[in-house]
């Protein structure tokens, strides 16, 4: 079994920062991918930020600039530093990732419990 566990939300003046971390733990053979999503009450999940394996990050065009996503493979943890904060950045926070247990099973799609990111003065 695998799972993923975050931590890092809370409340935060416009313009302040804020740090996320998902760590994944359990039966892990390779970890091909990790990313946040994030989902505003009435609205649906979008994708804020991911990395591949192999391939640069890449940032969705509404926070480019001001979120990073980095990872630590050793740690298999992803993390998303989070600048310049706006009211509209308010959201719960998912963790995803794209995790095989062994070479041969097919890669699981694993998701966090989310966090939530409140920006408000």
């Amino acid at each position: 079994q695998v799972q993923l566990v975050e931590s890092g939300g809370g409340l935060v003046q416009p313009g302040g920062s804020l740090r996320l971390s998902c760590a994944a733990s359990g039966s892990i053979f390779r970890i091909n991918a990790m990313g946040w999503y994030r989902q505003a009450p009435g609205q649906q999940r979008e994708l804020v930020a991911h990395v591949v394996r192999g391939i640069n990050p890449a940032v969705a065009d509404s926070v480019k600039g001001r979120f990073t996503i980095s990872r630590d493979y050793a740690k298999n943890t992803v993390y998303l530093q989070m600048n310049s904060l706006k009211p509209e950045d308010t959201a719960v926070y998912y963790c995803n990732a794209n995790i095989q247990t062994s070479l041969i099973d097919r890669p699981l799609e694993v998701w966090g419990q989310g966090t939530l990111v409140t920006v408000s003065s």
